[in-house]
């Protein structure tokens, strides 16, 4: 698989490509969504800015917390930003910058969490493709039917059969995606559709790394984001039994 397609003298690099492309069909559907319910675009736009670059400063971050060993046996690793990004801190920081802004503009951070987390798994889905073209986040070595071979990957060994690590995650977030959908059409309190994401992402997201190769940090036998994805369930479980029992409120007081 090759991330950079020549067409002439133009050069498509996929995992960017896919990248632009969840971005754009994000904003989209929570645009189409936000006109049904009554809320502003012109906030959307802001989380989402709001929301990348957080995203962008978190994958970061963990990915530093992640590498210490290795960053200090090679410092250069803190200025090479050709690759080492963690999702978890995209998200996480992504949804700290989006709440920051929605306390800013005094609006109600649950009901636009709501609204814009399906379209942030519709986003992932399409990121897990352009992973896949990279061959970042590569799985096991296999002898089953379904695998990929690589021979020109940076990332991922190459001329090996692996578990298509990538192709599953982006079903998975796909997937999620439609339920978190068809669940907003039932869902009778805010936030509650953010939180099922904060569920379903989390189980998700601990099966997923069972059968990833790639180097993500290990705790414990657990790999940083199996740790993650355990307190990301718990808390997302506590958010559902206190929204649904009308015990949370968050307060959009202006900064």
């Amino acid at each position: 698989m090759l991330n950079d397609i020549q067409i002439g003298p133009i050069t498509i690099h996929m995992y960017g490509l896919m990248i632009g492309i969840g971005f754009a069909a994000a904003y989209f559907i929570c645009c189409l969504r936000a006109k049904k319910k009554g809320l502003s675009e012109d906030i959307i736009w802001g989380i989402l800015l709001c929301a990348l670059a957080g995203a962008i400063i978190g994958t970061r971050l963990l990915f530093y917390l992640v590498s210490i060993p290795q960053i200090l046996e090679t410092p250069s690793i803190l200025w090479n930003f050709k690759n080492g990004y963690v999702v978890y801190g995209g998200i996480i920081f992504g949804v700290l910058f989006g709440y920051m802004y929605c306390k800013r503009k005094k609006v109600s951070f649950l009901q636009y969490f709501d609204l814009v987390m399906p379209s942030v798994s519709v986003a992932q889905g399409f990121g897990r493709i352009g992973c896949f073209f990279a061959g970042c986040c590569y799985g096991q070595q296999t002898d089953s039917w379904f695998h990929i071979i690589y021979t020109h990957s940076n990332f991922a060994p190459n001329n090996i059969p692996l578990i298509p690590t990538q192709l599953i995650s982006s079903a998975g977030n796909f997937i999620i995606a439609g339920i978190l959908f068809w669940y907003d059409s039932k869902a009778k309190k805010d936030g509650t559709v953010g939180a099922l994401y904060m569920i379903l992402y989390s189980i998700g997201r601990f099966i997923i790394e069972i059968f990833r190769n790639d180097f993500r940090g290990e705790w414990g036998g657990w790999s940083t984001s199996q740790l993650i994805s355990v307190f990301v369930l718990l808390l997302g479980i506590l958010f559902m039994y206190l929204l649904q029992k009308g015990k949370l409120a968050i307060s959009t007081k202006k900064l």
